[in-house]
């Protein structure tokens, strides 16, 4: 165990644990993006960042990254940390500026009109929840970021069809602007950003489409007992 000190309150915790989650854990608020505690450190976002002492040196650092280290001394509110989260808002909103989510952040950091403007933003601000969350939660790997720079993407391989792609809709629930679409119509099930159509199974009590034929035949596989074999002929309200 060490302790460190956020906003002047002594924290024990484990050792290497990150900044960010100590504070939620302790009822301090920092903001996030591209963080979620399932998934692996990212600090792509750089919305949560804070200034971490350390050794007589301060620095701005994002706390999803850092590690709790004894005696580091945590400041989540400065001037300095509220000047360049509202820089990293103004700069992350214009991507997704009809995002309930980001407006209020943006609303909470006092911006009404960022400085910055996109061509036809599409909603994803490349956070990497989705993929993160495909490759470590579901192992699917169906989508991936690409380039590099202001180029830079989430797409299928290719740009195609993400064939390895279940249907699962993780990346949907995950995603913190909502720019993920699932349609579902008769049958099918459509993710459309990644324009997958995915047949679904039909509950053979109440005849509901309930789940890609694709993710039960995915799950099937991983398992580590075997399931009996009508498991997947009935919904799970039906079951």
């Amino acid at each position: 165990m060490v302790t460190i000190t956020i906003d002047g309150k002594q924290i024990k915790t484990e050792e290497g644990q990150n900044v960010l989650q100590v504070a939620l854990d302790n009822g301090i608020n920092i903001p996030h993006l591209c963080y979620h505690e399932n998934l692996s450190f990212y600090g792509g976002c750089r919305l949560c960042l804070v200034e971490v002492t350390k050794a007589n040196r301060t620095r701005l650092t994002a706390s999803c990254t850092y590690p709790a280290l004894e005696g580091i001394t945590v400041e989540t509110n400065t001037e300095n940390v509220k000047k360049a989260r509202r820089l990293v808002m103004e700069m992350i909103l214009p991507m997704a500026p009809d995002s309930p989510k980001l407006q209020a952040l943006a609303s909470e950091l006092g911006i009404t009109e960022p400085r910055f403007h996109y061509e036809d933003p599409d909603g994803c601000i490349n956070c990497g929840l989705c993929v993160r969350a495909c490759e470590e939660l579901v192992s699917a790997n169906a989508i991936t970021l690409a380039n590099r720079g202001d180029t830079r993407s989430i797409e299928p391989p290719f740009q195609e069809e993400p064939l390895a792609c279940i249907g699962c809709a993780a990346c949907l629930y995950v995603c913190p602007t909502d720019c993920i679409k699932m349609e579902e119509k008769g049958n099918e099930r459509r993710i459309v950003r990644w324009e997958r159509k995915l047949e679904m199974k039909t509950c053979a009590n109440c005849k509901r489409h309930f789940m890609p034929l694709a993710q039960i035949e995915f799950a099937m596989h991983k398992v580590r007992e075997p399931l009996d074999a009508g498991w997947f002929d009935n919904c799970p309200d039906c079951r």
